[in-house]
């Protein structure tokens, strides 16, 4: 067959996927070592190293040198090692919501060459989260969306239901306080991502936006958090996402909102039956969940990019996301991994779903470090400290814009 009848980026585009896969198969030398970091609750390195790394060093040989990094780091790392010519990380797991600054610094590699060989039980939605300016640089791994945990002996023994919106999440949070003297919902307050990763939704919940500040819904948000404040738990103030699930299982806290990996850790590994999810509740405009989660990345000058991207494929595999689903909860990139989930599952993934359909997805902009440090300062301002809410919201506002336009 002739290639004269192909224009010459066709020819070019098939001659590198042909490589691609390639080097995506067989094995290799047993001294490789691949480069991998994340952030991961401790749970959730546990089963990464006990049971997932292993897998993938028996069918290759390669062994994986895992480490932490925080998604707000990220980058940082990544452009110090892609000026000093010294890439030391062959393959990264990045927050879907940090991944436009990668993009804009200009240290990560276009991945769209690979696009044919991701397996097509993964939903096109998903590839297309990982496309910026119509090139795709991050691969699908790990969706996430939080649902609401609750405590279904405590929360009927005082005759409360789940709350279905705002008005009645304030009244459950009020009688729990009144009948037992102090806060027992529970609010992701430790700032960073897990408190900016509530607001958000809440805010557009709310109908505001939430990079606005200023605006009605915004507004709305903040005095009713402020109002709420007294009847949470004081635990709140410590609360992060693997600490959320310990509260939850100590019977410290009866309502909180977190992602699916803590379910097993709960039922499983604390034996605490009675818990019990659901999709949430609603603000005054509408239900909104936060689409989370993580997707892959190469950075640029990775000495390994072959072995990376045989890396990639694994974690995409339906026998790798069955591992993910049941052992951690996480929902699954591809829809042939949910076959063998255990029947008390079923429900708390019953709970993923619904509360995908309300699901929203974050706007990913290249400062949305600055929203994040304005976002929590102002929580800690007016929820922590009740200072009025317009005046700082205003100054928020004004900081914001003013970072926007460094970016323009």
């Amino acid at each position: 067959m002739s290639f004269r009848w192909f224009p010459g980026h066709v020819i070019t585009g098939f001659i590198l996927l042909i490589l691609l896969i390639a080097g995506t198969t067989g094995t290799f030398g047993a001294d490789t070592t691949i480069r991998f970091t994340t952030s991961l609750a401790e749970a959730e390195w546990k089963v990464m190293r006990e049971v997932v790394w292993p897998m993938f060093e028996k069918q290759t040989g390669v062994r994986i040198e895992a480490s932490p990094v925080e998604a707000a780091d990220l980058g940082k790392i990544l452009m110090a090692m892609v000026r000093a010519k010294r890439m030391e990380i062959d393959i990264f797991a990045q927050d879907n919501m940090r991944i436009a600054e990668l993009v804009d610094m200009g240290v990560v590699e276009d991945l769209s060459a690979y696009r044919p060989a991701i397996p097509p039980e993964v939903p096109e939605a998903l590839v297309e989260g990982g496309v910026i300016d119509k090139k795709l640089y991050f691969l699908p791994y790990r969706p996430n969306v939080q649902i609401t945990y609750g405590n279904s002996k405590k929360l009927k023994s005082y005759g409360l239901k789940p709350p279905k919106d705002w008005y009645e999440l304030f009244h459950v949070a009020k009688t729990l306080y009144e009948k037992e003297g102090i806060g027992r919902i529970l609010f992701k307050a430790t700032g960073g991502a897990p408190t900016t990763t509530q607001l958000y939704e809440w805010i557009i919940a709310a109908g505001g936006d939430p990079f606005a500040f200023n605006d009605v819904g915004c507004v709305i948000t903040f005095t009713y958090l402020q109002r709420l404040w007294p009847y949470v738990h004081p635990d709140s103030k410590k609360a992060k996402w693997d600490t959320s699930n310990e509260y939850m299982a100590r019977e410290s806290v009866y309502l909180a909102q977190n992602w699916p990996f803590g379910v097993p850790l709960i039922v499983q590994d604390w034996g605490k039956k009675w818990l019990a999810t659901y999709h949430g509740w609603a603000g005054p405009y509408r239900e909104a969940h936060v689409i989370g989660g993580e997707v892959l990345g190469i950075p640029k000058g990775s000495p390994r990019r072959d072995v990376a991207l045989k890396f990639a494929r694994f974690l995409q595999s339906r026998e790798t996301q069955e591992v993910l689903v049941a052992r951690l909860g996480w929902p699954p990139i591809r829809e042939d991994a949910l076959t063998d989930v255990q029947e008390w599952m079923k429900p708390h993934f019953k709970a993923v779903m619904d509360a995908m359909k309300h699901g929203v997805f974050r706007a990913n902009v290249p400062f949305w470090a600055e929203f994040d440090s304005l976002l929590n300062e102002a929580f800690f301002r007016i929820v922590l400290r009740g200072e009025e809410v317009e005046r700082v919201l205003d100054n928020s506002h004004e900081r914001m814009e003013r970072a926007k336009k460094r970016y323009k």
